[in-house]
């Protein structure tokens, strides 16, 4: 303890090894930053610096975006929207095709166009006026 009542926080040395190691989880997924911050009480701005020294892929001055757990779970919800649609489309297309079917064996059996009925006289509507 030093003078001002404050402890002094002892210097962490990590091996090559271990950075390493930390440095291909991130780049294989099994890992995030902020999961390695939490696990092994380690600074994201050390860990991005490892990655910087260490990584294959990635470069100093080339921004690292991770998504968050909410946009991976916002893409998990859209693409389940997605299934869900298409399916909805898929039974609808089959109500057309049956009721499609069904029209096609009325017309077979009662012979008359259930499409279009010409039996049934158009409406007369207004009457044209008379230009003056």
């Amino acid at each position: 303890m030093i003078k001002t009542g404050k402890r002094i926080k002892p210097k962490r040395v990590f091996s090559e090894e271990f950075k390493k190691k930390l440095v291909a989880d991130f780049e294989s997924g099994a890992a995030t930053v902020r999961m390695m911050q939490a696990q092994y009480n380690i600074s994201s701005s050390a860990l991005y610096r490892w990655i910087y020294t260490y990584s294959k892929y990635n470069e100093k001055n080339v921004r690292i975006v991770e998504m968050k757990d909410s946009q991976t779970q916002r893409l998990k919800e859209l693409e389940q929207k997605v299934k869900e649609l298409e399916r909805a489309v898929g039974q609808k297309q089959i109500k057309i095709d049956f009721l499609e079917k069904m029209i096609e064996l009325a017309e077979d059996h009662y012979a008359i166009d259930v499409k279009k009925n010409s039996s049934i006289q158009p409406s007369g509507g207004s009457s044209p006026t008379a230009k003056d």
